[in-house]
């Protein structure tokens, strides 16, 4: 009896509990639902069948190195090329905002947080680990020593730089682009704006969201994987644990996802942002030991050559897919085709930081910045690290070499063969850890932020779900198959969304050149000319369209006796003028003056018709636009010159307008400087 008065209350009770939680949640169901649903489903299958998930995971994998190592190469050249032609066209002076909008930063405080944006887990983790494991296995074979140490650089380089930030730059710039330009939210659809439009909340707005949720996720529990990882190995070196199992791997995961939550829901933004302001000092001190400690002078001369170096080789680089050297393509599959499927899944994550501190910049000033002062900080710290790494192997006959096997290990094996090896690697292990907890804690708001397009402050609870789902999620991709598993899941979500990133380059594209139409459109010249008489008249032309009739109109009643008057004068003053009327469906009426030497000049108007916008047609507040076109007198010239609408011009006016642009001609071509366009060549040709 008991039981059964308590059912309906605990019943009750959960409905209580789920309706708050409804009430409370930020999150969007169409973006949410499918994207839990599929990481549920892949936490699962690599929790109950680890085995099956592994030989799955391989072999799809195996298929998109097979398929598509091409496309992401390709793809990464593109944004990369597409940035450059940005910021050297006209469309660098476009700005972040408003077109009064100041930078909400100062510049140098900007270029500190993109210089902090360039640290992370990633460069503690492959610092030392991949100059050395391209130095001891270097792709091309029957290499000399100094060519393999060049090599092993410049590959360092080609995947920690330009390009690298080129794949965030994309995100980034969309984001802050159609954010503060368009007013829209800060994510990933708001980029597609100018080809969805008003299908922008649908089911394909829905669909780049959920792979953008999808690939973050997965982006981030790799990185997460790599820190957990490094923090154990830390730990073994230290002595503090001897064990490299996977019950230890999730005690770090665990521990550590535990204290990102906590910062998460408590709102000390304040103490994170402080963390995260020591972890940059402690980086940069760590930086400045390694250069004092390790080969100080070989390292800054090794910095100067490895830059040109990379440099010269940069477009080579860019397309390099191994297509006439099949037996290299494994070593691109395992390094290339990796780094950038990773790159592109943290981009939405790294681009919503370098969106939100760069509102106010131009687009030429925010692509160089993004590209340029996080890469050369990358290639400072990859020669620092990975330089002396491969000097001190050289120096003790291949004493990293050796444990070149245990990746995570080996940034605390080259803190052993320094002076204060024990202390910098206490150090490392503290950067690392303060890394692992503040990257968890920025990927939960990012997450939030994404599935919840962009709306309100979230609600604790669902920082505490995202921690959650990270951890369950990055410890079933472990369980199944440690850190290649993770690989694989970064690398098949990022597919799609590379592709998706294609397409939002030619959005962001196609918004820029609206943007710069937009912001160019000029009063037509009636209204330059206007007065203020008649302004009744004026208005009521305005908000009444104009047809053929009144274009007709306008051609017999104004253009027709200011032509006519225009002739006599001309005739009077001895000048051959002339008017031609060409009547029909698109009638055109023209003043022309005939010349002996130089072209005739032409002043010609006609009529011509324009499409009016949906949006337009459709808005029950215009009430006397009822059809899809409208139609207008337009100018022609001599020269082939754009035309513009005189409809609003009064017969006086016509006349003068006529006059301007016959001094015009009349100037040019009294300066012989400009006799190829008013020499009349077709003469010269008879």
């Amino acid at each position: 009896m008991f039981i059964e008065d308590n059912r309906p209350n605990n019943m009750e009770h959960l409905m209580s509990l789920y309706q708050q939680l409804r009430a409370t949640s930020t999150l969007k169901a169409p973006i949410f639902m499918p994207t839990v649903i599929f990481v549920l489903l892949v936490t699962v299958f690599c929790s109950v069948f680890p085995e099956q998930a592994q030989i799955t995971l391989n072999t799809v994998k195996q298929s998109i190195f097979t398929h598509f190592s091409w496309f992401y190469i390709l793809a990464g050249s593109i944004f990369f090329l597409f940035l450059i032609f940005l910021c050297g066209s006209r469309l660098g002076d476009i700005r972040l905002g408003a077109d009064n909008d100041e930078p909400e930063f100062s510049f140098t405080s900007w270029i500190a947080m993109l210089f902090a944006a360039g640290m992370g887990i990633g460069l503690m983790y492959f610092g030392v680990a991949e100059p050395v494991l391209h130095y001891v296995k270097p792709v091309q074979e029957n290499l000399t020593e100094a060519e393999r140490m060049k090599e092993a650089m410049m590959t360092t380089f080609y995947h920690w730089g330009i390009h690298a930030w080129a794949i965030y730059a994309v995100i980034a710039l969309a984001l802050a682009y159609f954010g503060f330009r368009y007013k829209l939210p800060l994510t990933v659809r708001s980029g597609f704006y100018p080809l969805l439009k008003n299908n922008l909340s649908g089911f394909w707005g829905h669909l780049i969201d959920i792979v953008a949720l999808c690939s973050t996720i997965f982006g981030l529990t790799t990185t997460l994987g790599y820190g957990a990882m490094q923090v154990n190995a830390g730990f073994n070196n230290l002595g503090l644990i001897d064990s490299n199992s996977f019950v230890v791997l999730a005690v770090i995961m665990i521990v550590s996802m535990m204290l990102a939550v906590i910062s998460a829901i408590s709102g000390v933004g304040k103490g994170v942002k402080i963390l995260s302001e020591t972890n940059l000092v402690l980086g940069g001190l760590l930086l400045i030991f390694v250069i004092i400690a390790g080969p100080t002078l070989w390292l800054f001369s090794g910095l100067t050559e490895n830059l040109g170096y990379y440099f010269s080789s940069l477009l080579e680089l860019s397309f390099r897919t191994f297509a006439y050297e099949p037996e290299h393509q494994s070593w691109l599959s395992g390094w290339t085709i990796l780094y950038w499927s990773w790159w592109a899944s943290w981009a939405p994550f790294v681009g919503m930081f370098i969106a939100k501190i760069s509102k106010g910049r131009t687009i030429r000033e925010f692509i160089l910045g993004v590209l340029f002062v996080p890469s050369l900080f990358n290639i400072l710290w990859m020669t620092s690290f990975g330089g002396s790494a491969i000097w001190i192997d050289q120096q003790t006959h291949g004493a990293l070499a050796a444990i070149s096997d245990n990746t995570e290990a080996l940034l605390f094996g080259f803190f052993d063969q320094l002076p204060f090896g024990q202390i910098a690697s206490v150090i490392a292990l503290l950067v690392i850890s303060i890394f692992f907890i503040t990257s968890a804690d920025s990927g939960i708001f990012v997450l939030n932020n994404m599935a919840s397009q962009g709306s309100g402050k979230a609600p604790k609870w669902q920082s505490v779900f995202w921690g959650a789902l990270l951890a369950v999620l990055g410890l079933s991709l472990l369980y199944s198959g440690g850190l290649a598993s993770l690989q694989s899941m970064t690398l098949i979500i990022a597919l799609p969304f590379m592709a998706i990133m294609l397409v939002l380059c030619f959005g962001l594209w196609k918004g820029l050149m609206v943007d710069t139409q937009y912001s160019s459109k000029k009063f037509t010249q009636g209204s330059v000319l206007w007065t203020g008489e008649n302004w009744k008249e004026r208005l009521e032309k305005i908000v009444n369209p104009t047809d053929r009739k009144d274009i007709r109109r306008f051609l017999n009643q104004i253009a027709r006796p200011a032509f006519n008057d225009l002739v006599k004068e001309f005739l009077e003053h001895g000048l051959n003028a002339q008017m031609n009327f060409i009547d029909g469906k698109n009638p055109k009426i023209e003043f022309e003056v005939v010349n002996e030497n130089l072209r005739n000049f032409l002043y010609g108007i006609r009529l011509q018709s324009r499409q009016l916008s949906d949006l337009v047609v459709d808005d029950d507040n215009l009430p006397n636009l009822e059809e899809s076109k409208i139609y207008e007198p337009i100018t022609y010239f001599f020269d082939g010159r754009e035309g513009y609408d005189v409809q609003y011009m009064t017969q006086e006016e016509l006349i003068v307008d006529v006059l301007k642009q016959y001094e015009r001609f009349m100037n040019l071509a009294m300066d012989k400087s400009h006799n190829l366009m008013t020499a009349d060549v077709e003469n010269m040709a008879e």
